[in-house]
């Protein structure tokens, strides 16, 4: 009887035991569970707020890259105009050479208004070497006004100058130029992506671009964000592998 009452007893005292327990876990999985879905919740949060700043950064840069791409539209329409225009200038040279062919002096004033016209193309447009192409010009209006060239043969070597400066807008590469930077005259190499863009590296490794003016012109200017002349470097780069199509992120000198 003693034995079986003491069984009881501890079957009894289990089972208390037991259901006191219970609740104690049960409580303790509540709480762990609230404390990881307080954490999911920071953490949804905190990358809500990383996708909100992406895509206020995203538009930003859509923003940006759509101004930059109606600069080049504007620049891009300003190119063919001027391209047209020394086409006429090609044109207008042909047709008048071809009505002066026996008169010379009746063809040099018509030739020398073109030569005049195409040199202020040049002091007023793309800064590549224009120093190199002004003094073409110039030597050819001298020895016309000289007279130590025959009138046709000159119209046909300022057809030959005028077809330079269109073809001169189809082409990319690396030149050597001096440039003025910092009121100093500077030689540098320069990378020309057509008679838009035009940048250079001196040989201290300093890198720069030709930035169009708002008020008109160009000005030579060195660049201070890293990313840039980075960007500058990988284009020199590329160029000087003969990679002369592709992608390439450049900073934009038109942007006023």
């Amino acid at each position: 009887m003693p034995n079986h009452f003491f069984k009881k007893t501890a079957l009894f005292s289990s089972v208390m035991i037991l259901l006191l327990s219970t609740p104690v876990a049960m409580g303790s999985s509540l709480e762990n569970l609230a404390k990881s879905l307080a954490k999911i919740r920071g953490e949804v949060e905190t990358l809500q707020m990383q996708l909100d700043l992406e895509k206020e950064k995203h538009g930003s840069r859509i923003s940006a890259l759509n101004s930059q791409l109606a600069d080049l539209s504007v620049e891009e329409r300003r190119q063919k105009l001027s391209i047209e225009k020394l086409q006429h200038s090609i044109e207008k040279l042909g047709v008048t050479a071809k009505q002066a062919e026996q008169s010379g002096e009746s063809l040099k004033p018509v030739l020398l208004a073109a030569l005049g016209e195409y040199r202020l193309h040049i002091q007023t447009g793309f800064p590549f070497k224009m120093e190199d192409r002004v003094k073409a010009i110039n030597d050819l209006e001298n020895n016309l006004i000289n007279q130590q060239i025959d009138p046709n043969k000159a119209v046909n070597q300022a057809w030959s100058l005028i077809e330079d400066e269109i073809r001169l807008s189809k082409e990319n590469g690396i030149y050597q130029q001096t440039i003025m930077l910092d009121g100093e005259k500077v030689l540098v190499d320069i990378a020309k992506l057509g008679t838009v863009f035009l940048f250079f590296q001196t040989k201290d490794n300093q890198s720069g671009m030709a930035r169009k003016l708002a008020q008109g012109g160009w000005k030579f200017e060195m660049v201070d964000n890293a990313g840039d002349r980075e960007r500058i470097r990988n284009l020199f780069d590329s160029l000087k592998k003969q990679i002369r199509q592709g992608y390439f992120e450049l900073p934009n000198p038109l942007k006023k």
